[in-house]
């Protein structure tokens, strides 16, 4: 039997499979964006799809612009959250 990837989440720091985190990544052009895919080149930070994670975490995104090796914008943390919020939404 295969088995499957795991990550952890930046904010809370649970393993969990790669599939059930939302992927962050920064691309090889510098922009930071969310990638449902999980397929997207460049460096990644994983988050659990919860709210508290997501919201925690894009208060201070310090754990987040760690694991990206970039610090993170005001527009880019707005961004960010408007689209990981949507998601969990949609689940």
């Amino acid at each position: 039997m295969k088995k499957k990837p795991q990550r952890s989440c930046v904010s809370c720091r649970t393993v969990r499979d790669k599939s059930d985190l939302l992927r962050i990544v920064m691309t090889p052009e510098g922009e930071v964006v969310f990638d449902p895919t999980g397929k997207l080149a460049g460096r990644g930070a994983y988050l659990c799809p919860k709210e508290e994670c997501i919201t925690a975490e894009l208060k201070k995104a310090a754990k987040l612009s760690k694991g990206l090796k970039k610090p993170l914008t005001d527009e880019e943390i707005k961004a960010l959250a408007k689209s990981l919020l949507e998601r969990i939404e949609e689940n």
